[in-house]
């Protein structure tokens, strides 16, 4: 994993990815100190593959194990409203992505503001319980991933699993990648990616309007007749629109762009929350 499991306590619940040799991520997560266990995060159509690869090295570390918390669940919390009723007078000790708190209910955890401002907050239940929360008007699941997109924070799935180095996907500037922790599979990679300044593709936020069909995760992104990148993440609203996350190499980014087999509708960059420096700072860097 790409994050150092001291950095993993009480109080702070840091982002990892999980790397190829090639350091090509497999999977993004999140790791959650639970006493002396830590917990994580997958995608349910990863978890199985994700969960066997790293069973194979549970043998290198006597006693430990790693098992699925079947009756757990995640909640997403979207503005301060339900995070302040569950934290109360604490409300203030989450102050950066992150920070957590121990509650009676589980582990509530401030994550990434959306570009726009709004709050956003995760509630972790190990083992799953009910909630005081009827004042608080409950949002579908296609609302968080809107919320996800518009903090731009990736997801990955069958199609996406592997493509990537994290630096492409933003996750050294949502604190997922610790560049001084010792040997783990893909580091030489990432790391030289780092230090070098080989980054020549990263990730980016579009609105696409008058959408015809929402893009599926790995469709290409094209500049005229050269394709420069492809869609991460999308989601889809009521009125025909949709955002979406793509990597896209940095010298085509600012140009006319479309997702293949939607060539009338153009792709508006829009902002993330976070600055991707490698990109600002118009270094030549290459993957």
């Amino acid at each position: 994993m790409s994050q150092s499991l001291d950095d993993v306590k009480t109080g702070k619940s840091p982002r990892a990815a999980g790397a190829t040799p090639k350091g090509r991520a497999y999977c993004l997560t999140r790791l959650v100190r639970d006493g002396d266990d830590v917990l994580m995060d997958l995608p349910a159509e990863l978890s199985e593959a994700v969960i066997t690869h790293l069973r194979k090295y549970m043998m290198l570390f006597r006693g430990t194990t790693m098992t699925v918390q079947a009756d757990g669940q995640i909640i997403g919390l979207l503005g301060d409203e339900a995070a302040s009723s569950l934290a109360g007078e604490e409300m203030n000790n989450l102050m950066s992505p992150g920070d957590t708190l121990t509650l009676d209910s589980g582990f509530l955890i401030r994550t990434e503001n959306t570009a726009e401002g709004l709050p956003r907050f995760e509630l972790w239940q190990p083992f799953a319980g009910d909630l005081k929360l009827d004042s608080i008007p409950e949002k579908t699941l296609a609302d968080w991933q809107a919320s996800e997109i518009a903090a731009g924070v990736p997801m990955l799935n069958t199609t996406t699993s592997e493509s990537y180095v994290p630096q492409m996907l933003n996750w050294q500037h949502l604190g997922g990648v610790h560049f001084k922790k010792g040997c783990y599979t893909g580091q030489e990679v990432i790391a030289r990616m780092h230090f070098l300044g080989q980054l020549k593709k990263s990730l980016f936020r579009f609105h696409m309007a008058n959408a015809s069909a929402l893009p599926a995760p790995g469709a290409l992104i094209m500049a005229g007749e050269r394709s420069v990148g492809e869609v991460v993440n999308a989601v889809g609203f009521s009125d025909g629109s949709c955002q979406l996350l793509a990597v896209v190499r940095h010298d085509a980014a600012h140009g006319q762009l479309v997702v293949e087999g939607h060539p009338d509708a153009s792709l508006q960059m829009q902002p993330l929350p976070y600055s991707v420096t490698e990109r600002e700072d118009g270094a030549t860097n290459d993957t």
